[in-house]
Order: C-alpha cells, then sequence, then structure tokens
C-alpha cells in the first residue's frame, strides 16, 4: 500500500509504522495460535513475567523444577520460550501503537491521521493486554481465550483501516445492496471465526475426524446444551462435569455449518465485485482467500490436525478480515469525482448483492 498523494513526511511516517504495526499484529496472531496448540499457552504460569523473571533463561531452576514435577504439564523450556517471545511481540505491539495514536492526535488537523480511531485501537490493545493476563491466570477459560483471539483480529481490522485512510484510498459509488451485503458477509466472517476460537480453546477440532460428514452423518449426535455455555472451566460444563464427546462434536460441527454459512455469502459477495470493474482486484483476492482457508479446515480435519496447518488455519482468518476490511472500506468511503453508478438491469445475484458499478474517467 503507497502512501497517497499530498503526504507530508509526518504522514508518510505515520503511514508507515502503521503498516508495520498491521504486520507485527498479524505475526502475533498467527504465533499465538501456534503457542496455544503447541500446548504453551501456559509455559509460564504468571504473568507478566516468568516465575517472577524477565525471560526464561533467567527462571531456568524454576521451570525446571516444574517439568520434573509434571514432565507431561505445560511447562518446559521450550515452552516457556514460546510463551514469552509472544508476550515480548505483543508488548512491542502495544509499544508501537502507542506511538501511531500520538502521531494521530499530533495531525488531527488532517483527516486522514483518524485520532480517534487510533485512540480507539489503544484502548483495545490495552483490553487485550488484560485478557492475554487472564488467559494464564484464569488457566485457559474458554470464554478468555476466544475472546483474546476476537481482540487480536480487531486490532488488525482497526490498522488496516487506519492504513487505507492514510493513504487517502477513494471508495466507489456502490448502490445499496452491494454494501449492505458486504456488510452482512462481513458480519457472518466474524460470526464464523468466533465459531473457529471456541472450537480450537475448547480443543474440538478434532471431534470429527471425516469430511464432510461427522462421525459418518450429517446429522451427528451432539449436546448443544453443554457445547456454547460461556462462563467455564476448559474441558467442564457449566455445573463442573466433564464436557462430553457429545458436546465437543456440537461446537465442531457448529463451525462446519457456520463455514457453510459464512462462506457462501463471501462466495456470492466475491463473485459479485469481480463483475465490477473498480472492485474486481478486490472480489479475486477474496475468492483466492476463501478458497485457501476452505482448503485448510478441510486438510486439519483429514490430517488431523498438524501445528503449521493449524496456525495456516488463523493466518487465513486474519486474511480474510484484513481482505474484508478493504471490501467494506472501499464501498463506505466517499467516492472520488470519477466514480459513478451505472445501473445495471437483471444483473442479480441469489441475495440481492449485484449492483453495477462503473469507473469513469475524470
Amino acid at each position: 500500500m503507497k502512501p497517497g498523494p499530498g503526504m507530508g513526511p509526518g504522514l508518510v511516517l505515520y503511514h508507515r509504522l502503521i503498516l508495520l504495526a498491521l504486520a507485527l499484529t498479524a505475526a502475533v496472531v498467527v504465533f499465538g495460535a501456534y503457542v496455544r496448540l503447541a500446548d504453551a499457552g501456559l509455559g509460564c504460569p504468571d504473568w507478566p513475567g516468568c516465575y517472577g523473571q524477565l525471560s526464561p533463561g533467567h527462571a531456568v531452576e524454576d521451570i525446571r523444577a516444574a517439568h520434573a514435577a509434571a514432565p507431561d504439564g505445560p511447562v518446559s523450556l521450550p515452552k516457556a520460550w514460546k510463551e514469552m517471545i509472544h508476550r515480548y511481540l505483543a508488548a512491542s505491539l502495544g509499544l508501537l501503537i502507542v506511538v501511531i495514536a500520538a502521531l494521530a492526535w499530533r495531525g488531527r488537523g488532517d483527516r486522514r491521521a483518524a485520532p480517534g480511531v487510533a485512540g480507539l485501537l489503544v484502548g483495545v490493545v490495552v483490553f487485550q493486554g488484560l485478557l492475554g493476563k487472564w488467559t494464564v491466570t484464569l488457566l485457559l477459560k474458554p470464554a478468555i481465550v476466544t475472546a483474546h483471539l476476537l481482540g487480536g483480529l480487531t486490532t488488525l481490522a482497526l490498522l488496516a483501516w487506519l492504513a487505507l485512510r492514510a493513504a487517502g484510498g477513494q471508495g466507489v459509488r456502490a448502490g445499496p445492496r452491494l454494501v449492505a451485503g458486504a456488510r452482512l458477509a462481513f458480519v457472518l466472517l466474524v460470526v464464523q471465526i468466533a465459531l473457529g476460537g471456541w472450537t480450537s480453546t475448547n480443543y474440538a477440532a478434532l471431534a470429527c475426524t471425516d469430511f464432510p460428514t461427522c462421525h459418518g452423518s450429517f446429522a451427528p449426535p451432539a449436546d448443544y446444551a453443554n457445547a456454547f455455555h460461556v462462563v467455564r472451566e476448559l474441558g467442564m460444563t457449566a455445573d463442573g462435569e466433564l464436557l462430553s464427546n457429545a458436546a465437543l462434536t456440537a461446537i465442531h460441527w457448529s463451525h462446519r455449518l457456520g463455514a457453510l454459512v459464512a462462506g457462501a455469502a463471501l462466495l456470492v459477495l466475491g463473485v459479485a465485485l469481480c463483475r465490477r470493474q473498480p472492485m474486481r482486484a478486490a472480489g479475486v483476492a477474496l475468492l483466492m482467500a476463501l478458497g485457501l482457508q476452505l482448503g485448510l479446515g478441510i486438510g486439519n480435519v483429514l490430517l488431523s490436525l498438524p501445528l503449521a496447518l493449524a496456525a495456516a488455519h488463523n493466518a487465513g482468518a486474519a486474511l480474510l478480515v484484513g481482505i474484508m476490511v478493504w471490501i467494506n472500506y472501499r464501498l463506505a468511503a466517499p467516492a472520488g469525482a470519477f466514480a459513478r453508478v451505472v445501473d445495471g438491469p437483471r444483473r442479480r445475484s441469489p441475495v440481492g448483492l449485484a449492483v453495477v458499478i462503473e469507473e469513469g474517467r475524470r
């Protein structure tokens, strides 16, 4: 994403720092998923340090003693380093976002700085830090860990919006059906990501090991009553009983059904965008990312959740979020003088997303 025209040195620096923070956020989200999937989320069972020390290297004796007492437990030196590297990356990102917010307020006379959104981003990051703390101190409660994932992707979405705004990206004049369809598809994507986070944090990704069926059925035995209690311990029902395989199946199967709904909406949106010249690149990007994400999800089931593939699935979710921010920004941002709407009869998609948009000349 190149700096827009008329950007002074201060705004160019601001834009570049946003892009750096955006890349770092993606790394934090993916590495955080890797830490969780590698069972290293409690590699350092305190916060913010590791056994009260700055790094695992300063707490070697405590870590080795904990590992000797429970060799199959969550604490070991490699796991401690994974957990702390994630914290170092997250802390660096937090400091960078504070700098970005300060620059935004300094340049608040330029509408491209968007200081209000930058300030909101600081609040999100502070809350993310608290969620990171509670993830450890409350022993990986699914609700906290899922919220932590959603907070990371919210950070990414806000940074993507700020990057587009700072670059001065123009929108297109889109009809209301297309705008509404893009917003609906984004909402469905967020719901699907939340279901995916709930599946991962409850360790239900392998509750169904066949595809497209689950336990050989399209209506597998499932306990939905206990699957979605938010306030409970990991692996337990709200009543303190062990979470049954039927409940894990309900969680997993809900994620698959959500993929059908969200995937269909994104597919229709992508096809509609590909038919409109100003948004064709965004439509192609959306369809490619969607196909990749669906392939990763199926591969995780059929290959029994290999660590690299599972982390890549989280990266795919982050990519889709970034693309949907881009699409919704262009459809909602004020259009330049070159954009116009052309009514196109008989070009309707199944959910009414199709509005013919053409880009005129200055």
